[in-house]
């Protein structure tokens, strides 16, 4: 454990700034909930320029914001293009003048809204057809290259796959969930691959820097059956706002979905209409399968027929003393579908719970960073798993006394 203090560097058009001083930071990244898709990140910031240095910038400019871990590693906590710039002096006088430079900036998924499609799509997988979207508009052809360019000029480091990428992040491809294809029909990018998504149970993300990515419905197990969770204490968090909720709201126990030319399926659960009355639900799918769409269908069913407990938000000084490095540079690599588990929860909040983080925001103040999660138990992004799916680091004793084999479809 030690005393740990944020030493930032932001990064503009590539030219890093380290001689300026940033306050009043706020990046928000990821959703609230798991019944919607990401939107675009987003970051405020203001830099404290003390000499009247030059600070080169405009719409449009790219900014990546950068923190010391405590290994001194820069670590990206947020990468996006610039849609407002406020530049004015805070003071000045006979010795010199200090400028601040407000900067908003967002996610490259902003720009999805914008751009309208015909959306024309042959069968294919999830991932694939995904990724058949946003190619085109994430990455640049030769004519749009501008022609003052030259190659003494561009950037040794980028390699042939990279070249003019312009926001396309990971795609999973190709998917897990086989689509059925797509006639022209004008709509905006973002409503199309949002529904995409939706329909292989997999999420649309910005990485670090700001780039779109696409997860499928194994990407979460997968990685969690290969690394494990994050082991953090409740201990080391703000008390105050510490909360879990149980909603009826969120119950949904008759579920009708449909899929390849508005054909439907069925599932419903009777112990939970007895319980709670019918409470249904309506899912449009692309998908091509019925076998599929009757999973999807049970899927969803399983999981909200009965109410469970969401984290609303857990908050972590970063810059604490009880908070080791270990567990503070995951949380400064935190990212959507970060597999957590909170220890040392007051007895009627569950004492554990075991998560992925679907969002968060970063707070800055003077010296000091602060991190919010929002979190989703772990059953509601895994589907049945097998024990090929268990992380190795799993042990016996660490298994809740309670579990049953029927439930045992995750690792609790």
């Amino acid at each position: 454990m030690s005393i740990w203090s944020p030493v930032w560097s932001v990064k503009i058009d590539n030219v890093e700034y380290k001689d300026v001083t940033l306050a009043n930071l706020t990046i928000a990244s990821g959703r609230t909930d798991i019944y919607s898709q990401a939107v675009a990140g987003y970051c405020n910031l203001t830099l404290i320029n003390f000499d009247d240095s030059l600070i080169s910038l405009g719409i449009n400019s790219a900014v990546t914001v950068y923190v010391k871990d405590t290994n001194n590693v820069n670590v990206a906590l947020f990468g996006g293009s610039v849609t407002d710039v406020i530049v004015g002096v805070q003071s000045g006088g006979s010795i010199g003048m200090t400028q601040t430079v407000q900067i908003v900036a967002v996610g490259a998924l902003a720009r999805l809204p914008k751009v309208l499609t015909d959306g024309v799509l042959t069968k294919a997988h999830d991932g694939d057809q995904i990724y058949s979207i946003l190619e085109p508009l994430l990455f640049n052809t030769w004519n749009e290259v501008p022609a003052a360019l030259s190659w003494a000029n561009y950037d040794p480091t980028v390699t042939w796959a990279n070249a003019e990428n312009s926001g396309l992040g990971e795609i999973d491809r190709p998917g897990n969930y086989e689509l059925t294809s797509r006639s022209a029909s004008t709509t905006d990018v973002y409503s199309l691959v949002s529904a995409l998504a939706t329909s292989g149970l997999g999420y649309l993300y910005e990485n670090a820097f700001g780039q779109i990515s696409y997860a499928d419905s194994t990407h979460r197990s997968t990685y969690l059956s290969t690394n494990g969770y994050v082991d953090l204490s409740a201990n080391d968090a703000f008390a105050g706002g510490l909360e879990t909720a149980l909603r009826a709201g969120d119950v949904r126990n008759n579920i009708t979905l449909s899929y390849k030319a508005n054909a439907q399926v069925s599932a419903s659960d009777a112990n939970s209409i007895a319980e709670y009355g019918t409470l249904a639900q309506s899912i449009t799918t692309s998908l091509e399968n019925a076998a599929d769409a009757t999973s999807q269908a049970n899927f969803y069913l399983t999981l909200r027929a009965w109410p469970r407990a969401n984290f609303n938000q857990i908050s972590f000084p970063l810059g604490s003393p009880e908070i080791d490095n270990s567990d503070r540079n995951n949380m400064l690599n935190v990212f959507m579908g970060m597999p957590v588990t909170i220890n040392d929860l007051p007895a009627n909040m569950g004492e554990r719970f075991q998560g992925f983080v679907e969002g968060w925001q970063f707070q800055a103040g003077v010296n000091s960073l602060t991190l919010s999660m929002y979190l989703s138990p772990v059953e509601f992004s895994l589907q049945a798993m097998k024990w090929s799916d268990v992380s190795v680091t799993e042990a016996w004793n660490t298994l809740s006394n309670t579990l049953i084999w029927d439930n045992a479809f995750i690792v609790n």
